[in-house]
């Protein structure tokens, strides 16, 4: 019955608009629902390839904390954006943990991070929320941000471990070194069985794509915004500071 009377007023409503305001309704309509599917769009795409980015600069971290803790010479970090990534160490009198530390690493820390999005306030509050203007803002944020930080750890288990695992196949990069200096065939197949799953994992507790397209509350525009300009930003350092 409720229902009824709400479809009646809303019937009501529309009548007593004039032909030209309720086209002009629907085009204002319209025009708000493409700017919030633009954004989502933004959002996501800005996402993937700032976490593709960002992988690699974990990744690189690893070699490099690799390199400090075994004694050997980092000679360069490539960053640039227009290849692939890689740490050059030289001497490296052990190459088995400097190679080994880039994918553990790489997977550990996000999931670090993610954990302190969940357990932190601070942590919502300094990426998230700089103009605070509502409770509401500032939990639709925080969500946003935890949601961020899952993604992205469910990427790094997942890109990591397919690199390991199918990247033993054809010894690419650091799998070649990896078997190189002894470590077994299963060894790095079992780093992917057990990571890759664990991403896949995390990417499903964000829930359906239909909800993300669909739920207006799931990106704000200042998230959007923040994730697009933080994309810009580490592509022009990359190009900027990292050589060839």
């Amino acid at each position: 019955m409720r229902l009824l009377v709400d479809k009646l007023n809303l019937i009501e409503f529309l009548a007593s608009y004039p032909l030209a305001d309720f086209i002009s309704l629907l085009r204002v309509s319209f025009a708000l629902k493409m700017h919030r599917r633009f954004q989502k769009l933004l959002f996501a795409a800005s996402l993937v390839a700032l976490s593709w980015y960002a992988m690699m600069a974990v990744h690189e971290l690893g070699h490099v904390v690799g390199a400090i803790v075994t004694g050997g010479t980092i000679e360069r970090v490539v960053l640039y954006p227009l290849t692939i990534s890689r740490t050059d160490v030289s001497p490296n009198p052990h190459p088995a943990i400097v190679v080994w530390f880039g994918p553990v690493v790489g997977c550990i820390l996000p999931l670090v991070v993610f954990a302190i999005s969940l357990r932190t306030r601070w942590f919502v509050v300094l990426i998230a929320d700089r103009c605070r203007k509502s409770d509401e803002s500032f939990k639709t944020n925080s969500l946003c941000v935890r949601n961020i930080a899952r993604f992205f750890a469910g990427f790094c288990l997942i890109a990591n471990g397919a690199y390991i695992s199918f990247g033993s196949i054809d010894r690419v990069g650091d799998c070649a070194e990896m078997l190189l200096t002894g470590t077994p065939l299963w060894v790095m197949i079992a780093f992917g069985t057990v990571t890759i799953p664990l991403g896949l994992y995390l990417w499903h507790r964000l829930g359906s794509l239909r909800q993300f397209i669909n739920d207006p509350s799931v990106v704000t525009p200042q998230m959007a915004y923040v994730v697009s300009s933080a994309l810009l930003v580490t592509v022009a350092a990359e190009f900027a500071l990292s050589p060839r």
